[in-house]
């Protein structure tokens, strides 16, 4: 007999929000951007989808900024920073290694430097029809040592 909600579940976690194709972020990751919001420059320390576009995060100083892509100009000057490239990329499948007994499979949604460590946007939890309380965020930051890359 299927299991219709496993199937279901599956399905949702590998089904890209953004549709058939991946929309192009407009800077690279660790690339100098100009904040058009507060005039200064800082750098892309991540880019997550959230709201149905890219979210990029900026380092400016001491102050971390979120910024849609039309607040935001590319550089294309690459900060220096000595760390490893990210393991991962958007959109790639991935197996959750350490989570529970649900359906393991997801993709990556999102690609952030955290004190030099890259950590990878997944949804953990499926929507549910009726909003819970106790659920507050179905998406988290999982470090590489949580993921495994599955094979095409």
């Amino acid at each position: 007999m299927i299991d219709y909600v496993s199937a279901l579940k599956t399905s949702w976690y590998i089904s890209p929000p953004w549709g058939k194709t991946l929309p192009p972020v407009e800077v690279n990751l660790l690339e100098r951007v100009y904040l058009k919001t507060t005039r200064t420059f800082g750098y892309c320390s991540g880019v997550q989808w959230k709201h149905e576009c890219w979210l990029y995060t900026v380092i400016c100083g001491d102050e971390i900024v979120h910024a849609t892509e039309y607040q935001i100009i590319g550089t294309g000057q690459l900060q220096t920073l000595t760390v490893e490239k990210p393991a991962f990329v958007l959109g790639q499948r991935i197996i959750l290694s350490s989570y529970g007994d649900d359906t393991k499979q997801r993709l990556i949604l999102g690609v952030v430097l955290v004190d030099k460590f890259w950590f990878y946007l997944v949804e953990l939890v499926s929507p549910t029809l009726i909003e819970t309380p106790t659920i507050l965020n179905r998406f988290s930051l999982v470090g590489e040592k949580s993921l495994v890359q599955v094979n095409a």
